[in-house]
């Protein structure tokens, strides 16, 4: 049987969920507590956790605060998890999104998005890794996004963070193969969440938080490497990404409004 056929369920133990406070990461959360696993929800707050569990079938969801860009507490939260039992699944999902132009580029505002959707992910692969391996099993799963197919006018440091996740992802599948371990890329399309209210565009096939979570659980409970919705527009970006590189960025432009237009500045 193929590694990417593996699915874990809540009686092979635990599930682990980061940047759990809100958008996808809650809804994810909820929708996994109702399906039975018992849930450690991470985020910076403690009281949004204690808020969520509250919502969820009782003691299904054990708040566990952190900040995905401290790597002794993440350790530490893997380890108080595996003190109680086996850790089945994490989907490691904190992330944050800035737009950013090249005329508002902003290396302080670039920072915090590489230590939180790059480093804060390495910091919770570290200890999940060392778990799973001890087990001998396992499903790690990392959510990227589909602005990380190829660059994306406004999101030159997301759409970068993105495309390395899911590169990580690639290569941590190949490697953990005979180790017992499934590797899993979600990645979504645009979810109504407080990130994405930023936005100054139309975003195309626009879901809410409870359907993005239903297609996350479910996708992770059936076999394969990816999860990827919506559809139509997974397959319109992959599609326009085999385009070459002058086509792809023409193409992209003017699809976004950005041809022609003046850059916008925050100033």
């Amino acid at each position: 049987m193929s590694i990417f056929s593996k699915v874990m369920r809540p009686r092979n133990g635990a599930a682990w969920v980061t940047g759990a406070s809100g958008g996808i990461g809650r809804a994810v959360v909820k929708r996994l507590a109702q399906k039975g696993w018992t849930v450690h929800a991470t985020a910076r707050s403690e009281d949004e956790l204690k808020a969520l569990a509250a919502e969820a079938p009782d003691g299904k969801v054990i708040p566990t605060p952190g900040d995905v860009t401290d790597l002794a507490r993440m350790k530490e939260i893997v380890s108080e998890i595996t003190a109680q039992g086996p850790l089945a699944l994490a989907l490691l999902n904190a992330g944050i999104y800035t737009p950013m132009r090249a005329n508002d580029f902003d290396a302080e505002t670039a920072a915090k998005m590489w230590r939180v959707n790059l480093e804060g992910v390495s910091n919770c692969t570290d200890p999940v890794l060392k778990a799973m391996i001890t087990q001998g099993d396992g499903h790690l799963a990392i959510t990227a996004s589909v602005a990380g197919y190829r660059g994306l006018p406004d999101a030159a440091v997301y759409s970068g963070t993105k495309a390395a996740l899911i590169a990580y992802c690639e290569a941590l599948a190949m490697d953990c193969v005979d180790l017992g371990i499934r590797v899993s890329v979600v990645n979504p399309g645009f979810v109504e969440t407080e990130a994405t209210s930023v936005n100054e565009f139309e975003m195309p096939f626009l879901m809410k938080p409870d359907e993005a979570a239903k297609r996350i659980v479910d996708g992770l409970a059936s076999p394969g490497f990816e999860v990827a919705f919506p559809t139509r527009f997974e397959l319109i970006l992959k599609t326009i990404g085999l385009l070459p590189n002058r086509a792809y960025i023409t193409a992209v432009r003017k699809a976004t409004g950005w041809d022609g237009k003046a850059g916008r500045s925050t100033s």
